[in-house]
């Protein structure tokens, strides 16, 4: 293990190696524009490797996908592109079982559909000319199939609807009877789920409309807002489908239970639920090579949606059901079977880190496989190695393959722009917190950088989340970092990756032990650097970090010179009843509103008489699951004290920033206004 860290850790020393010569701090506009590898798969006879890129056409404020392919027999081989229409958008690739074939979703005939291109460099042709927009596809294992989906009627028996008359609408107005109102950042239409259909293929050409394998489920299958291909497994034979379903009635927003359903892949019958014992989330079904066990992870406590995901093992023949992470104190984010069928891969984070890890199916046994950084996309080889992706604070993803224990860069996809970037330091440090427990953090800032840097202090989201050793193309200590700073974060109690009892430690204690946490770990970053100036800071936070802030304006208000808070809980009231997710509000503060021992104990709202520090506001207007009317109340209570303020708001926004141009507002709002308050500049 220890070599396989220091070969890890190498690699990834050379992998982010910096220019001889320093060329400038990275810019808003860098990280918009950084090109985005997602959705690598290989062929089943390991020569090829398929991956969409995403490169940003700032102009046109959106982003443009191609997909790339790469020889793995050959030694330094060069990814090309494939499939490639000019102003059209390929993604999400499979291989065909025969591996003759790349089947892709694209946009080429004015609708997402699904095309197929012959390897190398054959001359794309369509394979489904549906009227909908396809959201997702899987393929069979014998090509013989594919199962596709996307939000449909309820009613519909295939996928063109040809069953249901739909009324046109009278009036503007929307009619519910039940929630969910809202989710994420849409409206719920009533009468539409996320619906799975299977269509025949033949000679490479799907027939027919399709037909529902959902029987009389009413639910999203794959789930709201994020679920997709992780959730649908097909049995070995082609006969069956698993599938992933978060039940759609009125407890819904209440609720955690996902459940795992199989199906005749012919839409026949009624689907069967596998999990309907377990009450709490169920998830990510993958069946093994020889088809005799579902893999799947799952929680145990309902209503908690950051308890921890074992890795479950059913025997598809007898329902026996086994937890082979029952000994293990981390949670799994991905599974997929070793190709050997004797152990299974997942991904965990783990002090810092997301590494890979192998779980052997018969004793049960934790290897990591990965050192430093964050993994993902783990893919098992026939050789017993693995392909995955691999990021950090210094750069984005790129494709990883592991043999021998020794990891090999495949892509370096950004390499031309991170050349032109100075590098950061990045030095982890722990210190005794809340209740003596050992919490960590991380210092990043300009590499050389001379005298004492101002500092900000970043506080994550989640709460149930960690600040580790990863890329993000929102809230990127690198970026923060690049004008002159100190970027401190903080993985406080509640954070994940140490265990499901410190990230339990934070429910019905939001401003409690994670705000000791805080402070003491800024006063410990600054005892580890001499190099930065803790008394010349600001602290930033969006969702659960903007809550912080607003928190730390009343109980920590000489602390710092500003506040940035995002997307933040400002009346806990309030967002009890106004949030969509209910079941994270209920669980983290103790049920309903009316039913807490302690309701005001943590409210920011109360303690708004005591705000001074200067604070900037920011907030998107399609945001549900943190109403952009909690920053609304934050910036009339600054403005109503004569705080010095700045509300930013945007409109076509949701929780997070996704467009490439507000991104570089954003920064842009937020690098001028530490600016003013640490380095005496206008904003």
């Amino acid at each position: 293990m220890k070599k396989l860290l220091l070969a890890s850790l190498g690699a990834l020393a050379i992998a982010q190696t910096p220019a001889a010569v320093l060329a400038r701090p990275m810019t808003a506009e860098d990280l918009a524009t950084m090109r985005r590898i997602a959705a690598p798969t290989v062929s089943p006879d390991g020569k090829w490797v398929a991956y969409q890129l995403r490169e940003t056409d700032l102009a046109a404020n959106k982003g443009r996908m191609d997909l790339w392919l790469l020889d793995l027999t050959k030694k330094g081989a060069t990814p090309v592109k494939i499939a490639s229409a000019p102003d059209k958008n390929e993604h999400d690739p499979k291989f065909s079982a025969d591996g003759r074939h790349l089947y892709y979703l694209s946009n080429a005939s004015g609708s997402d559909q699904i095309w197929r291109v012959a390897l190398p460099s054959g001359t794309p042709e369509q394979v489904t000319t549906l009227g909908p927009d396809i959201a997702g596809f899987s393929l069979s294992p014998d090509d013989s199939r594919v199962a596709i989906w996307a939000d449909r009627n309820l009613g519909c028996q295939d996928f063109e609807c040809s069953n249901v008359r739909i009324a046109k609408a009278q009036g503007s107005g929307r009619v519910y009877d039940e929630m969910f109102v809202r989710h994420w950042d849409e409206w719920e239409v009533p009468t539409e789920r996320s619906r799975i259909f299977v269509l025949p293929l033949e000679n490479g050409k799907a027939t027919g409309s399709g037909a529902s394998v959902m029987g009389s489920l009413v639910g999203d299958a794959p789930t709201k807002p994020f679920g997709g291909a992780e959730e649908i497994a097909w049995s070995a034979d082609g006969r069956q489908l698993f599938f992933t379903l978060r039940k759609g009635d009125k407890g819904e927003p209440r609720s955690t239970n996902l459940d795992i359903y199989r199906a005749s892949a012919d839409g026949s019958g009624e689907p069967e639920n596998l999990t309907a014992a377990n009450e709490a989330m169920d998830t990510t079904p993958a069946v093994s090579p020889d088809g005799k066990w579902l893999a799947y992870t799952a929680m145990k406590r309902p209503t908690y949606e950051a308890d921890k995901l074992s890795v479950m093992l059913r025997n598809l023949e007898t329902g026996e059901t086994r937890d082979l992470s029952a000994n293990w104190d981390r949670s799994a984010g991905s599974v997929a079977w070793a190709q050997d069928g004797k152990s299974v891969i997942v991904t965990a984070g783990d002090l810092l880190d997301n590494p890979v890890f192998r779980i052997d199916v018969a004793t049960a046994k934790v290897t990591r496989l990965t050192g430093p950084g964050n993994a993902g996309n783990a893919i098992p080889l026939a050789d017993g190695g693995m392909l995955y992706t691999l990021n950090s604070i210094q750069q984005p993803d790129d494709l990883y393959r592991l043999k021998g224990g020794k990891p090999q860069k495949l892509t370096d996809v950004n390499g031309d722009k991170l050349a032109q970037i100075d590098p950061v330091s990045v030095e982890r440090f722990s210190y005794p917190g809340a209740n003596g427990d050992t919490v960590w953090g991380q210092i990043v800032k300009p590499q050389g950088a001379k005298g004492k840097l101002p500092v900000v202090l970043l506080v994550h989201g989640g709460p149930q989340s960690s600040f580790g050793d990863s890329w993000s193309y929102r809230w990127n200590p690198k970026t923060f970092a690049a004008p002159g700073y100190a970027a401190v974060t903080i993985d406080f109690h509640g954070s994940m990756g140490y265990g499901q009892a410190f990230t339990d430690s934070i429910n019905k204690d939001w401003g409690g032990k994670p705000f000791q946490d805080l402070k003491l770990g800024l006063a410990a970053a600054g005892a580890k650097d001499a190099g930065i100036d803790t008394a010349n800071a600001c602290a930033a936070g969006g969702s659960y970090g903007g809550y912080m802030m607003n928190w730390i304006a009343g109980q920590w208000n000489d602390g710092f010179k500003c506040l940035i808070t995002h997307a933040s809980v400002f009346d806990m009231r309030a967002m009890a009843f106004e949030t969509e997710e209910i079941w994270f509000d209920e669980w983290d503060h103790g049920g309903p509103w009316w039913k807490r021992t302690d309701a005001e104990k943590w409210n920011p709202v109360n303690h708004v008489t005591k705000w001074k520090t200067p604070t900037l506001v920011i907030h998107g207007e399609k945001d549900f699951r943190i109403p952009y009317s909690q920053s609304l109340g934050v910036f009339t209570a600054l403005q109503l004290q004569d705080i010095p303020s700045r509300l930013v708001v945007f409109p076509d926004e949701n929780h997070w920033i996704l467009k490439p141009q507000n991104s570089i507002q954003w920064y842009r709002e937020v690098h001028g206004w530490l600016d003013k308050w640490t380095k005496g500049h206008g904003n």
